[in-house]
């Protein structure tokens, strides 16, 4: 409806900020300065420690440093009471003592009947909780005490009974001058369909009222006392007070609560709520009889940025956390998400706080993961993945999620996490030779770097096995290994783009050096998916030292992989060769294990040191090969050998019996 002219401008010349936002906040006696109308606290619209939240009452204005929240008393009543504009105007004008202009008759109309309806329906929660104390209500009362509520919980909850009979409110109502119209509108009766008197909503039930965020009773919900009814719980039909799905239960409470810091926690139903809040955890709500909608989602949002969807551990509470994922996933918007905490299997909140405490359901909270790692759960557990087609399947219901993701930064993040994951799950468990398996440090969300500090912690302490003084001069096979691995490694670093072309042989790069298997970890990891990274990523985790070192190396320097960066065609060459060494090399040390290990058997001494002399040999070539090239020429078995060492060591071989044939 339209205000006259200046009605606005009146109200907030009648009202004080600072009273209106001082119900929801304390002032910081500090920072404030009563005098001059300059206010701060801790904001009530997003968790804090210290004051962001400034109101400057002579301008009637208050804006968050922090979350850039603003506004006047209007935006703040509509923004805290979840309520629209002319109720907001309505809660102002009232304290203001201004008489608001009478709306169009049949608006005037309508608000009227629902003042109406909300005034039926408090004296049905002033009847239930009479009832509760009467005899008929034994049973209950029972109940509620071996579910842990005292009597004082159960004044604090307004938790009442309605008793087995088809008429008991609807005649005490009645006696009471309520329009039999006004009974049935507010959902507390339902008319016959035998000609007869209208009957009661709820009987032989323990009842429990559902209050809008302005604490105004809408609903009721009922426990059944027979564990034969058909239904175990049931709220009030949908009414001109009570939307459901726009409905939380201990919504004005906990959003109270929210406001001063405490999490923000989604339960399934009344008595978790009530155990939560009884418990200590004060900002819990509850859907009604329904998965959280959207309109709920959108007012979980307003009391906290990530609220905690806290779901039984049975397998209804697993298929609820699924579906409220993919109702969420377009709502995401930077900085609003949820948290989830299964509960072990078979408990609720309610469960937990009367076996094990309000600790034990504190742990729970504690471990709550992100979205995103319930997403790639649902997709993934119980599943096995070891065929291309199998791999193929989850990549595209993976993709199909993720584009669900309205907001583009959030969907990129989204992607990062997945890929992340998902090498953890393909690659992540393979061994790393000495090195192990590459293991991010600092996770706390998703991406590649997630921490507020980042995983490298400054040079080692000492000197890095890529640098000990003499690869060279002490070369051996795990010399000769090394130096391959770490031309391997330079050359795919300089060119990244090759990388998934060698994804297989780097697979079975199985590093002689720890500071190489790292290396050949985040090549894998990050090269892949995201190449114009890698270097960036190899930085972030390992430090600046990791490439500064590996390419220091002088058998490095001097490789044409290493020094034609981005040359896609010299990269190729020089891998091929590389490889192929290596797993010569690989080939020829099982050969002399087995014959060593066959001639010892033989208990032949003297042959067992000859064979050991030609192994020797075949180490000092390797030594010589990086210093002079032009002398020597390729063996048969793929390394290189001088003519006289490889005649002397084929000979030896050919004498004890195990020539190569």
């Amino acid at each position: 409806m339209a205000l006259p002219p200046g009605f606005l401008d009146e109200l907030r010349n009648r009202i004080s900020l600072s009273d209106v936002v001082g119900r929801k906040v304390t002032w910081d006696q500090r920072k404030s300065q009563t005098a001059k109308g300059d206010y701060w606290a801790c904001c009530p619209f997003h968790h804090e420690k210290s004051p962001s939240f400034h109101v400057d009452d002579r301008k009637g204005y208050y804006y968050c440093f922090s979350c850039q929240a603003k506004g006047d008393a209007l935006t703040f009543v509509r923004e805290t009471e979840n309520v629209g504009f002319m109720e907001a105007v309505e809660i102002l004008a009232t304290e203001a003592g201004m008489e608001i202009p009478k709306r169009d008759p049949r608006a005037q109309q309508q608000q009227d009947r629902r003042a109406l309806l909300a005034e039926v329906m408090e004296q049905a929660v002033q009847y239930f909780r009479l009832q509760l104390r009467t005899g008929r209500a034994a049973e209950a009362r029972a109940y509620l005490e071996r579910r842990g509520l005292s009597p004082e919980a159960q004044e604090r909850w307004e938790i009442g009974f309605a008793p087995e009979g088809w008429q008991n409110l609807w005649d005490a109502l009645r006696a009471k001058n309520v329009p039999e119209d006004l009974i049935i509108a507010a959902g507390l009766a339902k008319p016959s369909n035998k000609g007869g008197k209208p009957y009661d909503t709820f009987r032989n039930r323990i009842m429990f009222p559902i209050r809008d965020a302005r604490r105004r009773a809408i609903a009721f919900g009922g426990r059944a006392m027979d564990p034969n009814d058909n239904a175990k719980y049931l709220n009030s039909p949908e009414t001109e007070l009570f939307d459901k799905g726009r409905s939380l239960y201990n919504h004005g409470p906990a959003r109270a609560a929210s406001g001063r810091e405490a999490p923000l926690i989604v339960a399934e139903g009344y008595m978790d709520v009530i155990a939560l809040s009884e418990g200590g955890f004060t900002a819990s709500v509850a859907p009604l009889g329904t998965a959280v909608t959207e309109n709920q989602l959108q007012m979980l949002w307003k009391m906290s940025d990530e609220p905690i969807i806290a779901l039984d551990g049975d397998k209804a509470g697993i298929r609820a956390a699924m579906r409220l994922i993919d109702m969420a996933l377009p709502q995401l918007e930077a900085g609003k998400s949820l948290r989830f905490a299964i509960m072990p299997d078979g408990k609720d909140p309610d469960d937990m706080i009367r076996a094990e405490g309000a600790e034990a359901v504190q742990a729970v909270l504690d471990q709550a993961i992100p979205m995103v790692r319930l997403l790639w759960q649902r997709e993934t557990e119980g599943k096995v993945f070891d065929s291309p087609e199998r791999k193929a399947a989850l990549d595209k219901a993976l993709r199909e999620k993720i584009k669900l993701i309205r907001d583009p930064s959030i969907r990129k993040h989204y992607g990062e996490d997945i890929k992340e994951l998902r090498w953890q799950l393909f690659r992540g468990n393979r061994s790393g030779g000495q090195g192990g398996t590459f293991t991010p440090r600092a996770k706390q969300s998703g991406g590649f770097r997630d921490g507020a500090r980042a995983p490298w912690r400054g040079a080692p302490a000492g000197p890095a096995s890529t640098t000990r003084a003499s690869l060279l001069t002490n070369a051996d096979e795990r010399a000769f290994a090394q130096m391959r691995e770490a031309v391997v490694l330079a050359t795919l670093i300089a060119t990244p783009t090759v990388i998934v072309e060698y994804e297989s042989n780097l697979e079975r790069l199985d590093c002689q050096d720890a500071d190489n298997a790292l290396l050949r970890d985040l090549v894998l990891r990050v090269g892949i998916d995201a190449p114009d990274r890698l270097r960036e990523e190899i930085d972030y985790n390992l430090g600046p030292h990791a490439l500064e070192n590996l390419m220091g190396l002088r058998h490095v320097a001097i490789s044409a992989g290493a020094r034609n960066p981005g040359d896609e065609e010299t990269a190729r060459l020089v891998l091929a060769e590389e490889f192929a060494k290596l797993e010569s090399a690989r080939g020829l040390d099982v050969e002399l294990a087995e014959a060593t290990d066959d001639i010892r058997a033989l208990e032949d001494e003297a042959v067992t040191w000859r064979l050991s002399q030609a192994a020797e040999a075949r180490n000092k070539a390797v030594r010589s090969e990086s210093e002079d090239r032009a002398n020597y020429d390729v063996a048969d078995n793929g390394v290189r050998l001088n003519r006289e060492e490889r005649d002397s060591f084929g000979a030896l071989l050919d004498r004890i019996g195990f020539a190569k044939k």
